[in-house]
């Protein structure tokens, strides 16, 4: 069966910024070509290691974002590189590039100078602040990129300073965009027959995410706080706890999710454990008046179910709840996400060869399942110039003395 992308060649330029857009691509069947400097991308000293061996060939980092491409050695920056980029080019659909603004234009491989090459190539950059404006040269981590988007005003704890998600996300946002852009500009140039560019920026593509604080001041004239295990803005002044603490961790509930038939099943469950609820019962009686409710108030109403929840372990919690009908849900620690009982049911998780290593690796799978295309593993994350004699020789048709040539010189 053919996948989705399979008659689709993609060229990727990117570092940490964009490996994902051609890993996402690559897993829909495209044909991904990882084009590295000679010696291997620097990207390949990003941590962890496998058995914390430090090693280009072992970062699993690299594995995890250029799973199912293939990879060659070129520098783009000399001529004989610039030849057999442009060679490249005339066969592929797409090329998706995060070099600093300004370098690809300054070397002569900008998109002006490689659509006269193929009139068709669809080229996206992917870069912290896009190709245009101000900050556009400026360089930007995966905490600025947060920072700058918005989103870690809305990240951590009201009395304290923001925080940022533990692992990078600014970057992956961004790289997930430019890879649903490619798909766009896939379908327009289907029915056009034309290429185009694509500029994708970093801080654009982390305001998108802060979306969910927009309908606050569109409706209420509120700017969303950071409230941590709360919720704010429902009502005037007040927070209202998300995440709770229970025997064995967290769980997630909403109070207000439970208004309705369930809450007199909330309030049923609570007294069968002991459980003063006179305050929930009161809250009801008012109609469940939140809008206009003190913090006094709302703390009243959260403390027997606070007190509740530590009487169980979160699958206790999860088990009830689903019998009840109760929307509640566990907080899964990473160990329990790799050993979920769904995921494992729908084959989310995949065994990946690596010969070389003399073992397979447990992956994440696809997010998606197409029923007529489905998306596979094709090949582990290349090695250092794995495929240069597939690609060079095979495909672009140089010879195996070219081919060493283009190696002493440090092309290739």
């Amino acid at each position: 069966m053919e996948q989705p992308l399979s008659d689709i060649r993609v060229l990727d330029l990117t570092d940490d910024k964009g490996l994902l857009c051609g890993r996402m691509l690559a897993d829909m069947g495209a044909d991904v070509i990882k084009i590295e400097k000679p010696g291997g991308d620097t990207v390949r000293n990003t941590p962890p290691f496998y058995h914390d061996i430090p090693d280009p060939e072992k970062s699993l980092f690299w594995f995890a974002y250029s799973l199912n491409k293939r990879g060659i050695t070129l520098a783009i920056d000399s001529e004989d590189g610039k030849a057999i980029l442009r060679d490249l080019v005339r066969k592929a659909d797409i090329l998706v590039e995060s070099f600093p603004v300004g370098y690809l234009k300054k070397i002569g491989l900008d998109y002006a100078a490689l659509k006269k090459v193929n009139p068709n190539l669809i080229m996206a950059s992917i870069s912290p602040f896009g190709q245009t404006g101000p900050y556009k040269k400026f360089k930007a981590s995966d905490i600025v990129g947060m920072a700058m988007g918005g989103y870690l005003y809305l990240c951590g704890d009201p009395e304290k300073p923001p925080v940022r998600i533990s692992v990078p996300q600014a970057y992956l946002h961004a790289a997930a965009e430019a890879a649903a852009a490619v798909m766009i500009a896939l379908a327009y140039r289907d029915s056009s027959g034309e290429g185009q560019y694509i500029d994708v920026s970093m801080q654009q593509s982390v305001v998108m995410n802060t979306f969910q604080a927009v309908p606050f001041w569109l409706i209420d004239k509120k700017v969303l706080e950071r409230a941590g295990p709360f919720r704010v803005g429902l009502s005037a002044g007040t927070r209202q706890r998300q995440t709770w603490p229970c025997k064995n961790g967290q769980i997630n509930f909403v109070i207000y999710g439970a208004w309705g038939a369930t809450y007199d099943i909330l309030v049923q469950w609570l007294e069968e454990n002991g459980i003063n609820t006179e305050d929930l019962k009161r809250l009801k009686a008012d109609n469940w008046d939140v809008f206009n409710m003190s913090q006094e108030r709302w703390e009243k109403v959260e403390k027997p179910i606070g007190e509740f929840f530590l009487k169980y372990t979160k699958e206790e919690l999860s088990e009830g709840g689903m019998k009840r009908g109760i929307p509640l849900c566990p907080v899964a620690a990473p160990s329990e996400v790799v050993n979920s009982a769904q995921l494992a049911a729908t084959g989310f998780w995949m065994n990946v060869e690596h010969n070389e290593l003399g073992t397979s690796i447990k992956y994440p799978g696809f997010c998606y399942k197409f029923s007529e295309t489905p998306c596979k593993v094709w090949r582990r994350a290349p090695l250092i110039g794995e495929h240069n004699m597939e690609i060079y020789h095979n495909e672009l048709g140089l010879s195996v003395k070219q081919i060493i040539s283009l190696k002493e010189t440090g092309v290739i």
